[in-house]
């Protein structure tokens, strides 16, 4: 079996006729062989960056047609070592996931089995997810918890938000520390005790910032601080992680195992949360996930992609992870997502049962992708000369 082809389909979330709904546009492969398999997969993306990368699919797919589907630890290998001469970009590893997930995908259905069991067979029957994109629009404590209410009767157990006011800036005043640590805890009244809360920190703080913050919102039973400060600086993660009581979390904007390693050899974080999507694909966010094992770090895969192919290349790579805790599911994206694929994952009661059929187990619609084709969301205005740097 060889790939005949490599195609790309750029998505939009948006409702075309009630606006905006999402915060990025999608970007999905398509590999296509002799023998009339295809296998999907998706693409990291981010605003404004989505072109550049379908850019890198493009190229990426020069090099794929005549070869081997099964050849997939063969072609990340040589993407990095030879097309890219050693040199990784998030734009790289965006492109190269979503064609390695579409290579597994091929894989699974030409020998007639999910994914989970040609990568050594599945840890658990279901995978726990925490809801993510609950929150748009929320601009004062009392609506984020009210909203956090409500996407608590839809059954989720766990949820993630950004409790910070903008802009994303390193150094903050007290009303804006005061109004994160109020957002909270309206949050943690409206949904009472049991309910795990996940703190989203956007790589936006300073250490003094971050360690203050969390000792106020501590005694709230915080699930996780995920990336309270920037990512590029290990060590000042690991300070954060060693004056603090909750959980810390990183891995979103690392693309491959080796920009884990500063994190794992300085302990500067509980939980890792590479992304599918972006970190090279599912072989490597399991060799990540197996890199963490001995150092005693749990492993959540970040998700911020649709609930169609990114949840499902998610849930086919957690189901192997001895240390997988729990992963992320935007509620934002979900009916968009169902109306571009057959047979996508539902959670229920904060859990997806694991799929037996072939491959990655969901397919997508190729008239329904054109039917929400791309659309270039507006310039964004940045805080420039007399505002805050």
């Amino acid at each position: 079996m060889q790939i005949t082809d490599v195609k790309s389909y750029l998505v939009s979330p948006q409702s075309h006729t009630a606006g905006m709904i999402g915060g990025k546009n999608w970007l999905f492969v398509r590999v296509e062989t002799d023998q009339g398999l295809v296998g999907w997969g998706e693409c990291y993306t981010q605003l404004d960056r989505d072109v550049a990368i379908e850019r890198h699919v493009k190229e990426l797919a020069r090099y794929l047609v005549g070869q081997s589907p099964f050849a997939i630890k063969y072609f990340t290998t040589t993407v990095y070592r030879d097309f890219a001469g050693r040199r990784g970009s998030m734009d790289l590893y965006c492109a190269m996931s979503g064609i390695e997930q579409a290579l597994w995908d091929l894989t699974g259905k030409a020998l007639g089995a999910p994914v989970y069991n040609l990568l050594g067979g599945a840890c658990r029957d279901r995978i726990r997810v925490y809801a993510n994109g609950w929150y748009g629009g929320a601009q004062t404590p009392e609506a984020y918890g009210e909203m956090a209410a409500q996407t608590v009767a839809l059954g989720f157990t766990a949820l993630k938000f950004d409790p910070f006011p903008g802009p994303w800036r390193l150094y903050v005043d007290r009303e804006r520390e005061k109004q994160f640590v109020d957002t909270v805890v309206a949050v943690r009244e409206a949904v009472g005790p049991d309910v795990d809360l996940l703190i989203e920190g956007h790589r936006r703080l300073a250490p003094m910032h971050a360690v203050r913050l969390a000792h106020e919102i501590a005694p709230l039973g915080i699930y996780w601080y995920e990336e309270p400060v920037p990512v590029d600086n290990a060590a000042a993660l690991a300070e954060v992680r060693s004056e603090v009581s909750i959980p810390i979390v990183t891995g979103e904007t690392l693309y491959c195992k080796s920009d884990f390693v500063p994190v794992f050899e300085q302990r500067a974080a509980d939980i890792i949360n590479p992304d599918v999507c972006s970190c090279g694909g599912i072989l490597e966010l399991k060799e990540i996930a197996a890199m963490a094992e001995p150092y005693f770090v749990a492993v959540s895969p970040h998700n911020y992609n649709s609930t169609s192919m990114g949840l499902a290349a998610t849930v086919q790579a957690a189901a192997t992870m001895p240390n997988f805790i729990i992963t992320e599911y935007f509620l934002n994206f979900e009916t968009t997502s169902a109306a571009i694929a057959h047979n996508p994952l539902t959670p229920e009661n904060s859990y997806i049962a694991l799929p037996d059929r072939p491959g990655l187990g969901v397919e997508l619609d190729k008239e329904a992708l054109t039917a929400h084709a791309y659309q270039q969301y507006p310039r964004r205005t940045f805080v420039g000369m007399g505002g805050e740097l």
